[in-house]
């Protein structure tokens, strides 16, 4: 396979992912537009609202600028003013990294790596330009920069995460420079960070995903539970069978954010719904919420578990920590338990940058007034989870070190 082929390969997947992000959103409001508006309506206003919903699915921020009838219309008499809506659908970009995985573990299979990796993230951005601008109207304005930027940003990491996978599974071509250059540099690092350095990072970003996962899992059980008071939001809505199906799509995109929310929940620090709310362990103060149907999981009252799920990121710190026994021995062997009380510290601090990382990208303005905030707090989610993840980690490494033995 030649450089023109690799590089032109590496052209159409880009164009396919982006054409798959932006279907997603177009398909449904295309139907709508032929059944429900019988071809009437300019088909370019649905086509901006599918690329709004696209590139706020990768963070692009949207200035939103309603006239006083609108407003009025829609009971936003906050509205009147522009507002920001800052939040990511992270469903579009959960999807977008995910198919940058499966190009860069492709890329990273052939003689030229780099030139599949650069063309496909220069074709996606090429693309993001064009539906950024096209999507710019009168009432909804997406950021020029960020439009260019965060889309193919988020396919890059996606890309980024498929070499790794491929250099895991020793699939991907030589890097330049050779594993001899690597191994010189290595040996310039003490032998105790060299050891601790592979351990933190797996078992911290282990205890993340566990975590996540655990989220994941209850936040199925939550809708199963509240099925009825998910189902009276859809008919108080009263959006009919297409607007059903477009309002499901995008609580669908927006999933990732709730699991991510109910993470933060089970950390400690909670979320909010709106400035003065707070949906927490500790209790559940609620004002008025947007009528989301997906919303129809949090009781008012707050969830009957309470502390209770605080213990979740101390299992999940203490689970990923002992699947690296045989590190953890090498560790204690080679440097003492100090050594692995610094890595339990080094693994918290993993597991706490990366939880935190997620519940700003998960946070933002919803809308005007109240709804300019909502998600998590990231600082404060960040650090407890380091705590608790650290404190359970040097647990896990104490006693694997001990069970060995």
């Amino acid at each position: 396979m030649n450089r023109t082929t690799v590089a032109l390969l590496a052209a159409l997947e880009a164009l396919i992912v982006v054409a798959i992000g932006l279907a997603i959103c177009l398909v449904p409001l295309t139907v709508m537009w032929a059944f429900q508006y019988h071809l009437g309506a300019d088909w370019f206003a649905f086509w901006r609202a599918g690329a709004d919903v696209w590139l706020v699915g990768h963070g692009v921020n949207l200035t939103v600028t309603l006239n006083a009838q609108t407003a009025a219309s829609l009971g936003l008499n906050a509205a009147i003013a522009p507002f920001q809506v800052t939040i990511a659908a992270l469903g579009f970009a959960v999807l977008t990294a995910g198919m940058g995985m499966r190009t860069g573990s492709r890329a990273a299979e052939t003689p030229f790596p780099f030139v599949g990796a650069g063309v496909s993230v220069a074709t996606f951005l090429v693309l993001a330009s064009l539906v950024t601008f096209s999507a710019a109207s009168l009432p909804v304005q997406p950021s020029s920069w960020q439009g260019v930027v965060l889309p193919p940003f988020v396919y890059a990491l996606g890309i980024a995460g498929g070499f790794a996978a491929a250099a895991n599974r020793g699939d991907g071509a030589p890097l330049a420079g050779g594993p001899g250059r690597l191994a010189t540099w290595s040996d310039r690092i003490p032998r105790s960070v060299r050891d601790a350095a592979p351990v933190a990072l797996r078992a911290g970003s282990a205890s993340a995903a566990l975590v996540i996962s655990v989220s994941a899992v209850v936040l199925a059980v939550l809708i199963v539970g509240n099925y009825g008071a998910v189902i009276g939001l859809y008919e108080q809505l009263q959006t009919g069978v297409l607007g059903g199906a477009a309002l499901t799509v995008a609580q669908l995109a927006f999933l990732p954010n709730v699991v991510i929310w109910l993470a933060s929940w089970m950390i400690g620090p909670g979320f909010a719904i709106g400035a003065g709310s707070s949906v927490s362990p500790l209790g559940t103060e609620l004002g008025p919420i947007p009528g989301v149907p997906l919303f129809g999981v949090i009781p008012a009252g707050g969830f009957s578990a309470g502390l209770v799920a605080v213990v979740v990121p101390l299992v999940c710190g203490f689970v990923a920590t002992t699947l690296i026994r045989s590190r953890a021995t090498v560790l204690r062997e080679s440097s003492g338990a100090g050594a692995l009380v610094l890595t339990a510290v080094a693994i918290g601090v993993v597991a706490g940058v990366e939880l935190g990382l997620l519940a700003w990208w998960s946070s933002g303005a919803l809308g005007p007034g109240r709804l300019h905030e909502a998600g998590p707090n990231p600082w404060l989610v960040g650090a407890i989870a380091a705590a608790e993840v650290a404190l359970a980690a040097a647990i896990g490494l104490l006693t694997a070190g001990r069970m060995r033995r």
